[in-house]
């Protein structure tokens, strides 16, 4: 069973968090939020703020355990950018684009394999 969970109009490039999110990636989540928890990266934390709704949807609305739960995708892409200016020399200006990020995740439930149980041979002649 896959659980979504998105955060839009963060205030932080995509680029930065890209760097995040690609560490990441593929793994369970109590894992991700133990890298998370010691990433020195500010943008750790909005990532790690997802990822904790995302476990927390997956318990509430479907009863999956927390531990049962991997990090099937995770992307970071591009959202408004807010144009603003800065005074430069001569009494020019320059634009300046202050970039925000929407970010998705997919949390996936990982298969527990169970070992095949052999039927027993009849010994009918």
């Amino acid at each position: 069973m896959e659980v979504k969970a998105f955060a839009r109009y963060i205030r932080m490039s995509p680029r930065k968090i890209k760097l995040v999110i690609d560490m990441i990636r593929g793994k369970r989540a109590l894992d991700a939020q133990t890298i998370l928890k010691f990433t020195p990266r500010v943008a750790a934390k909005p990532v790690l703020k997802l990822l904790n709704s995302a476990v927390a949807n997956a318990k509430h609305n479907f009863k999956i355990d927390e531990a049962n739960l991997y990090i099937k995708s995770i992307l970071a892409n591009q959202g408004p950018a807010l144009k603003r200016f800065r005074p430069r020399a001569f009494g020019r200006a320059a634009g300046i684009k202050k970039r925000m990020t929407h970010i998705t995740i997919v949390l996936d439930e990982l298969m527990v394999k169970t070992p095949a149980v052999k039927k027993k041979e009849s010994t009918k002649k």
